[in-house]
């Protein structure tokens, strides 16, 4: 942890919210506008025209541009643009849905097929995901997913909670699968779950371009029950060292290992953000990660037909 801390800054701050009931909306968090991306698939693998949705001001894109964060939306999908080897392939697992008089994110845990010349049939399984960041199109590999996202944007407040409004759908089976696509598929332990995860971070920057942070504040959930729609729910953030308190569970602690989240430095590079501590449960953070999943084991660990729907996304102070 050499070098002089540097508040990290960035053009995707939350702009100025506005009030919506309980708490204040984050910026595109109505999930009324969304870009919707058609996008041709190479013609070695099947060449059809697939729809990518992307939270944003409405527009409509017919061309195979990389996407980039537009209008100063802060959210990301994990609807992606891959080119690997000359080949376009594409995945939608973030859907814009209808509800009411607008429209809601829809995200799904399904298996994403590619089929090669018609004979080779690769299946990988592809979970929803929706969060504060960006996500670095085109994809040019399946290694080591996580550096192919950028976690958080700055937030130099103290919220109390987190406040959504939200529906579950479980897949009903017992346990998961884990389908990489390039290895057998193998069975995981356990029941699937849609999650949310809500890390406040003080972080700086060292002369080198590592990021470290530590931990403000932290709110996971699970959702381990289907239902119809729960409006205004709100989901407490806990400030400090809650390791050792009721309650507590590994998945809250500090992330590293496989979990480990990036973002871009100030020299333009998607590093590692090394957590290195709990913060005093009176800090201020610089940054806020706030993620939802449709299951929440990982890359390509999930059961299909786990579904979470979100809407009116809120932080309350």
């Amino acid at each position: 942890m050499k070098g002089k801390k540097v508040l990290l800054t960035g053009a995707m701050a939350l702009l100025p919210a506005l009030s919506f009931g309980q708490g204040e909306l984050i910026k595109y968090g109505n999930f009324d506008q969304w870009i919707v991306r058609n996008i041709k698939e190479s013609a070695i693998i099947g060449g059809k025209t697939k729809t990518l949705y992307e939270v944003g001001p409405n527009a409509v894109w017919n061309n195979s541009k990389a996407y980039t964060n537009q209008g100063g939306s802060p959210w990301a999908t994990s609807n992606v643009m891959a080119k690997v080897a000359g080949i376009t392939k594409t995945n939608t697992s973030v859907y814009r849905e209808k509800r009411g008089n607008g429209y809601c994110a829809c995200l799904k845990t399904h298996i994403e097929k590619c089929v090669v010349l018609g004979i080779v049939n690769i299946k990988v399984l592809a979970a929803g995901s929706l969060w504060l960041g960006s996500a670095l199109e085109p994809v040019t590999s399946t290694s080591n997913p996580m550096s192919k996202l950028s976690a958080g944007i700055p937030l130099a407040r103290r919220p109390k909670a987190v406040c959504f409004d939200y529906k579950v759908q479980l897949s009903g089976q017992p346990n998961r699968i884990r389908e990489t696509g390039f290895s057998r598929v193998t069975k995981v332990a356990g029941m699937d779950m849609p999650d949310v995860i809500c890390i406040l971070q003080k972080r700086w920057e060292d002369a080198d371009g590592n990021i470290y942070a530590k931990r403000v504040g932290t709110m996971v959930h699970r959702f381990s029950k289907n239902t119809g729609w729960v409006n205004n729910a709100q989901f407490p953030i806990q400030y400090g060292d809650i390791s050792k308190k009721s309650g507590f569970q590994s998945y809250m602690g500090l992330i590293d290992g496989d979990d480990t989240k990036y973002c871009i430095n100030s020299k333009g590079k998607n590093v590692p953000i090394r957590e290195v501590g709990w913060a005093d449960a009176d800090e201020t953070p610089t940054h806020i990660i706030l993620q939802f999943d449709s299951s929440y084991g990982g890359a390509y660990v999930g059961s299909v037909g786990t579904t979470l729907w979100i809407d009116n996304v809120r932080l309350v102070y």
